[in-house]
């Protein structure tokens, strides 16, 4: 009973080392459980391997101790099952514990370890680590000589191997969903954040100027019509792999969004050498491609613009690029234009946004549409966002992305959100009269300036309390962004609103920086998984896979789970056979005025578009 108790007592103690590890701290998590493995077994030494797929062999990822004078390269480090000799091949596909003791049979494996480690005769314990029925890798004990293992040792080592076959699948989703983060899923390349990063760690680095390259397809959406969205796609992943068959591993590839790439070429050169190279990439991406027999090719428009370490920011270089790209197709397309001085005046216009959005938020000019979210069980209506417009005196309705960003850069973005909370307020409020009662949640978006503001509690409280709203009827959704600068600010605020009663969710899940980390840092309710991940949810085992890992981890933390961007059928069957059962988007409806989203709101449900 005492030898049980001990062996309990190991498992927990194993438990403690790992239930906190994330991948940049798991490795030091695993020896720390091997050194224990080989202390109270009193074994000679303890490894860990996991199963690499693609190369079809065994790595070794931790031992126990760690081995000195290690030959170059280590014959235990990576060992193809292809070439292993019988106790390394039995490893592939091992469901149950192997045990060893010096047998002739063995002498091969043997004569490897020695080679590797110095030990002449083993007895060696190995059982698998398992997960979903497949063999992700082994967790072995050795011992010099002759050794007996009991069935409590083994039972305990199998239990150990559980958990670290359980570390190991989050561990893979984190890293999947960190690599998600910064690439994009349909070509491979970098996605915006993910050159955005870049960029900005290049700019502040220093150094040469270097040049940045903007293009887009010309009329991808033909393409779509004639073949379909999947040839549409096929052909976005083929330019992709062109682009990376034919740069050098300096040239920093990305997808910028839909049919828009982004290249960042080598420092230092010259406008004329950037012009050459980007006339060199357009006949690249302008070739002609097969598509199940049809040969297509789309023109491009490629905007070069100096990017100047010191003076340049990320949003200025891209932007500079953007326009010169715009310049080509101005002229005529298929073309390569530089950033010009001309260009930059033309840019100037842009300013016309800013010079009238302070009035825009005195006046009456700004307007809110509302985007029903749907319980995907039954199709009623759970909530609705708040999206603000903009009736431009000159450039007529504009979007939140024609202008939230500027807000944000000219210190209006909390003006600017204490009038969308107050106005989305007022119209939950006025529903709220006209239907007698109302039973769904207000979403409204929060920016970063807003978040941080040393008035941001008070004034949600204070509108809550002149429009006569329950708190939990209204939920603030933040994007990682809002955080990421200063987590301990914002963790703040949001613990004080939610002490009001406020939900609080996470928008855009999982395109951030530190997903995971952003759970377990901050007081949330919800989660909404980014549209990034919806769309292809269909047809796209990686989408699948990181919104069931979504799912999994809202379900641990016990929050709700908001799928962005739902646009058909298929996705939504997706989306419920995961466990992920509200959703907002296009296949129930787009954003609409309050007049509009009143009636729907008296219905109660809405039907999926066919």
């Amino acid at each position: 009973m005492e030898r049980r108790s001990s062996l309990d007592v190991l498992v927990t103690q194993v438990a403690t080392h790992l239930i906190g590890v994330d991948s940049m701290t798991v490795g030091g998590g695993y020896r720390d459980v091997l050194e224990d493995l080989v202390g109270y077994f009193d074994a000679d030494a303890a490894y860990l391997r996991h199963h690499d797929t693609d190369l079809r062999a065994t790595v070794m990822v931790a031992e126990w101790p760690e081995r000195l004078d290690v030959p170059q390269p280590d014959p235990l480090g990576t060992v193809f099952f292809a070439d292993a000799d019988p106790v390394f091949a039995a490893a592939e596909f091992l469901v149950e514990p192997l045990l060893f003791r010096p047998d002739p049979a063995m002498e091969q494996y043997r004569r490897l370890v020695e080679s590797a480690s110095g030990y002449q005769t083993i007895s060696m314990a190995t059982v698998p680590l398992l997960s979903r029925d497949q063999t992700t890798g082994v967790l072995g004990l050795v011992a010099s000589g002759d050794r007996e293992w009991s069935d409590d040792e083994v039972d305990t080592l199998k239990s150990v191997a559980t958990l670290f076959a359980q570390v190991q699948a989050r561990i893979h989703a984190e890293e999947h969903l960190r690599w998600a983060a910064t690439h994009d899923a349909l070509t491979g390349l970098l996605n915006r954040r993910g050159v955005s990063d870049h960029l900005g760690s290049r700019l502040e680095a220093g150094g040469e100027p270097f040049a940045v390259l903007y293009f887009d397809l010309d009329r991808l959406k033909a393409l779509n019509d004639f073949l379909g969205h999947s040839a549409g796609d096929s052909f976005l992943r083929t330019i992709g792999s062109r682009l990376q068959d034919n740069s050098d591993s300096e040239t920093l590839l990305a997808r910028w969004g839909g049919d828009e790439f982004v290249v960042v070429l080598p420092a230092p050169i010259t406008e004329d050498d950037a012009y050459a190279e980007a006339c060199r990439i357009l006949t690249v991406v302008t070739a002609r491609v097969d598509m199940a027999g049809e040969y297509i090719s789309r023109t491009a428009s490629i905007g070069v613009a100096l990017a100047v370490p010191g003076t340049s920011t990320v949003d200025s270089v891209i932007a500079d690029a953007d326009q010169a790209a715009l310049a080509a197709k101005t002229a005529g397309g298929n073309t390569v234009s530089l950033f010009t001085d001309e260009i930059r005046a033309r840019n100037e216009l842009q300013n016309d946004i800013e010079l009238h959005l302070r009035a825009a938020i005195e006046g009456e000019s700004l307007l809110l549409h509302f985007q029903p979210e749907i319980d995907l069980t039954n199709d009623r209506i759970t909530a609705v966002e708040a999206l603000v417009r903009w009736q431009h005196p000159t450039r007529g309705m504009l979007p939140p992305v024609e202008f939230v960003a500027i807000a944000e850069a000219v210190n209006l973005a909390t003006d600017l959100g204490r009038w969308v909370l107050n106005e989305a307020c007022r119209t939950y409020a006025s529903w709220h009269r006209t239907l007698g009662a109302l039973d769904i949640t207000l979403r409204v978006n929060v920016s970063p300036a807003q978040l941080v503001s040393i008035d941001f509690v008070r004034t949600v409280q204070d509108v809550l309390a002149a429009h006569s709203i329950d708190p939990h009827r209204l939920c603030i959704e933040i994007t990682e962004v809002a955080v990421v600068h200063d987590v301990l600010l914002a963790a703040r605020a949001l613990k004080d609103v939610r002490a009001l009663g406020v939900r609080v969710a996470i928008d855009d899940f999982g395109t951030g920086y530190s997903s995971l980390s952003h759970l377990k840092t901050l007081p949330v309710d919800a989660v909404k998984i980014d549209r990034e991940f919806v769309t292809h949810l269909a047809t796209s085992q990686d989408d699948r896979a990181i919104v069931e890992a979504v799912t999994t981890l809202a379900r641990a933390y016990d929050l709700d789970l908001i799928a962005e961007g739902l646009e058909d059928i298929d996705a939504r069957a997706v989306l419920v056979e995961l466990g992920c059962t509200r959703a907002q988007g296009y296949l129930y409806a787009r954003p609409q005025p309050s007049d509009v989203v009143l009636g729907m709101l008296r219905a109660g449900t809405l039907s999926p578009s066919s």
